[in-house]
């Protein structure tokens, strides 16, 4: 199998090794990304195509002097070349609206551990 070329994203994220033939690639296809880029924990892998993202957040309430846990579900585009699954640290990065609920795609997989995200 011949390897396929990558493009330049614009961010420094590992290209990856994989090819794919999805339109919706930002690597392969002709997706483009802008604004943020988040990190998280692939809580949900359901739908075809996409993952559901949870990014967990520790908020200091001054009235309690306690801390509040917070969590927040992003949906994002899954592209077939970074296989993703249930439990792995991702990166995504913010893109035009690919569907109703989607407009974020995951630019980078870092594996299980990651070393970004803890629970809490």
């Amino acid at each position: 199998m011949a390897v396929q070329k990558t493009r330049n994203i614009g961010v420094e994220v590992k290209p990856p090794e994989g090819a794919c033939d999805d339109e919706n690639c930002p690597f392969h296809g002709s997706l483009k990304v802008r604004g943020i880029i988040l990190t998280g924990r692939v809580y949900k892998k359901g739908m075809r195509g996409a993952v559901i993202v949870e990014r967990t957040t520790v908020q200091y309430i001054k009235k309690y002097k306690r801390y509040m846990r917070k969590r927040s579900r992003i949906s994002a585009h899954l592209p077939s070349c970074l296989g993703a699954e249930v439990g792995d640290v991702v990166r995504i990065a913010e893109s035009r609206p690919i569907s109703k609920t989607i407009h974020f795609v995951v630019i980078e997989n870092l594996g299980q551990g990651g070393g970004v995200v803890k629970e809490v």
